[in-house]
């Protein structure tokens, strides 16, 4: 041990994990967006070489209405989808407020060998 025995340093991110701070995110960053009815959309991909596939990383934040819109089009019908090798997709939604996020690795049209996409919509 490090001699720290008699410190108690309190619960840390023990119960909570990412599933608090998500909802936190969107709830408070998410909210201020909805505001304003905009959406931002962060997401980056790369080709696999020698094959027709992508590597993707998307996720948007802000006006439920906006959310789908703000990720890259080459994503576009996939939120929630199974036509990929792999596709996690998630999204959270409190009150007028909605986070979504995918990862895919397949066949994506439209979708450059190098991308970083950043939108506000």
């Amino acid at each position: 041990m490090n001699g720290d025995k008699g410190k108690w340093r309190g619960p840390g991110c023990i119960g909570c994990g990412s599933g608090c701070g998500g909802f936190l995110f969107v709830l408070v960053l998410g909210g201020i967006l909805s505001i304003f009815p905009v959406a931002f959309g962060l997401g980056i991909s790369a080709g696999v070489p020698f094959m027709e596939s992508n590597i993707t990383a998307a996720g948007a934040i802000g006006a439920k209405d906006h959310v789908a819109d703000a990720l890259p089009g080459y994503t576009r019908g996939r939120l929630g989808g199974n036509q990929n090798l792999i596709n996690n997709s998630t999204t959270l939604t409190v009150g007028p407020a909605e986070g979504a996020a995918l990862f895919i690795v397949g066949r994506q049209e439209g979708a450059p060998a190098i991308d970083l996409y950043i939108a506000l919509r």
